[in-house]
């Protein structure tokens, strides 16, 4: 069903990228590795607005604390449009870095675009994915196919948060 050899898995090396935030200003994966001294969560979803999506960023949101005391700084990802991102961010009140990424570039280089089940029939899109991406740039965890109920506190728990 989904094509797994593009995926990536724990000492992989992740794919840097540069995309425009909800702003339009473009952010580089590295600098912010790099600035924040620590590590990154990268989430990608489907599509801002939507339910499931929306239920996934507002938990990554009400945890935002926690993972910024591990020094994780989270970034979504989504192939929306830089004016919806920021619709998206001020109508739910996201505090965090939200990613356009509309040629699906990164998407495609961390495995999280292909075929997926959707409602029972194979379709190409966004596979909700979340990766831990360390201080040296390398994967440390990555999660494929992930439900957006409860999957924020499945990644602190893993992380012992």
């Amino acid at each position: 069903m989904t094509d797994t050899s593009a995926r990536l898995q724990p000492g992989d090396t992740a794919p840097d990228f540069t995309l425009p935030d909800a702003d339009g200003n473009p952010v580089t994966l590295s600098e912010v590795v790099k600035a924040s001294g620590g590590s990154a969560v990268v989430y990608f979803y489907p599509a801002a607005m939507t339910p499931g999506c929306t239920t996934e960023a507002c938990d990554f949101r009400d945890n935002l604390r926690a993972f910024d005391s591990a020094g994780l700084t989270v970034l979504g990802v989504s192939p929306d449009a830089p004016e919806k991102l920021a619709a998206f961010r001020d109508k739910e009140g996201l505090t965090f870095p939200l990613l356009g990424d509309p040629d699906k570039t990164a998407l495609q280089a961390y495995g999280a675009f292909g075929e997926k089940k959707n409602y029972g029939r194979v379709v190409q899109g966004v596979i909700r994915s979340t990766f831990v991406v360390g201080p040296d740039m390398t994967v440390q965890k990555a999660f494929y196919n992930v439900k957006a109920t409860g999957h924020v506190d499945r990644i602190k728990r893993e992380l012992g948060l």
